[in-house]
C-alpha cells in the first residue's frame, strides 16, 4: 500500500509541477496567468486528439504544446500588447479551452467518448534503481514526463536565480519601467514567459490523457491549474518550493484515492474535496507571509 500511495502521489505531483513550474516563469515576469487550467484542459484533449487520429505519441506531444501555447499567445496578446486585467483575460481563457474542448470532443466522439482511448506512454525503468523496496517503482519507473518534470526543477532554479535571462526576467516582474528604461524589453521578456509556460503546461495536460488516462473527458484538468497557481504562492515563488508544494498536493490526491478506494461511510465527495480544502487552508496560513513580485498582475503600457 506505501508504494501504490507513493507511486500515486508522484503521478497526481507531476502535472501541478510542471504547470507550476511554467507559472512560477511567468509570474516572475510579472504576468498572473489565471489561464493555465484552460491551457492545460486545451493541451490534454488536442495532444490526446493528435494521438489517436495519428498514432504517434510525439504528434501526440506536439500538439499539447502547441495548443497550450496558443491559448498562452491569445493571453500575451490581451495582457500584455492591450494591457487587459490579466484575472479577466486569465479567466476568460479558462471558459474559451472548456468550451472549445466540450464542443471539439462531441463532434468528434460523441457524447460518451467510448472509443477514444490510446495506449499510453510507456514507463521507463531506470534499472537497479527501480528494483529498490517500497521507492523503487515509484521513483525510478515512471514515464519520460515524470523525470523531465522533475529535472527542471534545478534547471530552472539555476536560471532565476543566476543567469543574465532570470535577473531580467525578475526585474520585468519587480520594476517594469526600470526594466524598460535599460533596454530590456518588458514585453519580450513576459512574451517569452509565457511561450515557455504554455509548452510546459501542454505537457501538463498531455500528461494526463497520454500517460495517465489514455483518455479525456470532459473538464479532465479537474482545477489542477488553479492547484498550480496556489502551488506558486505556497512555493514562495522558489522552483524548489515548488516541487515540495507539488508533492505536497500530489499526496492529498493520493489520499484522496486511497481513501476512497479503502470503502467507508463517508460519502466520496468529501474525499473528492481534501486536495482543494488542503489548498485553501495552506493558502490561509502561507499565501500573506510570501513575497510576490512587485508588478504581479499589474498591466504595463510603455509610455
Amino acid at each position: 500500500m506505501l508504494e501504490a500511495f507513493l507511486a500515486s502521489t508522484i503521478a497526481m505531483a507531476t502535472p501541478i509541477l510542471l504547470a507550476a513550474l511554467g507559472e512560477l516563469i511567468v509570474e516572475r515576469s510579472g504576468v498572473l496567468n489565471i489561464g493555465i487550467e484552460g491551457a492545460m484542459l486545451a493541451g490534454a484533449f488536442f495532444g490526446l486528439t493528435a494521438t489517436w487520429f495519428s498514432g504517434s505519441l510525439a504528434l501526440g506531444l506536439l500538439a499539447s504544446c502547441a495548443a497550450a501555447v496558443a491559448f498562452n499567445a491569445l493571453l500575451a496578446v490581451l495582457a500584455v500588447n492591450l494591457a487587459v486585467n490579466q484575472v479577466v483575460a486569465g479567466t476568460a481563457i479558462d471558459i474559451l479551452a472548456l468550451g472549445l474542448t466540450g464542443v471539439f470532443y462531441r463532434r468528434f466522439f460523441g457524447l460518451t467518448g467510448s472509443a477514444f482511448t490510446i495506449t499510453p506512454m510507456r514507463t521507463i525503468a531506470l534499472g537497479p534503481l527501480a528494483r529498490i523496496p517500497l521507492i523503487g517503482t515509484a521513483l525510478f519507473d515512471q514515464s519520460a514526463l515524470v523525470y523531465l518534470a522533475f529535472a527542471l526543477v534545478p534547471s530552472i532554479a539555476f536560471v532565476i536565480s543566476h543567469t543574465r535571462y532570470g535577473l531580467e526576467l525578475r526585474a520585468a516582474g519587480e520594476r517594469p519601467e526600470a526594466a524598460d528604461a535599460l533596454g530590456l524589453g518588458v514585453y519580450r521578456l513576459r512574451w517569452q514567459a509565457l511561450m515557455i509556460a504554455g509548452v510546459l503546461s501542454g505537457l501538463a495536460g498531455a500528461f494526463l490523457t497520454l500517460t495517465y488516462t489514455n483518455t479525456f473527458i470532459e473538464g479532465i484538468s479537474a482545477g489542477r491549474g488553479y492547484v498550480a497557481l496556489s502551488v506558486v504562492i505556497v512555493g514562495r515563488w522558489n522552483a524548489w518550493g515548488v516541487a515540495a508544494a507539488s508533492l505536497l498536493f500530489g499526496a492529498a490526491m493520493a489520499l484522496q484515492f486511497g481513501l476512497q478506494a479503502v470503502g467507508t461511510a463517508v460519502p466520496y465527495q468529501f474525499f473528492l474535496a481534501l486536495p482543494y480544502v488542503l489548498t485553501i487552508v495552506v493558502l490561509a496560513f502561507m499565501g500573506g507571509q510570501a513575497d510576490a513580485p512587485s508588478a504581479l498582475g499589474s498591466p504595463y503600457l510603455r509610455s
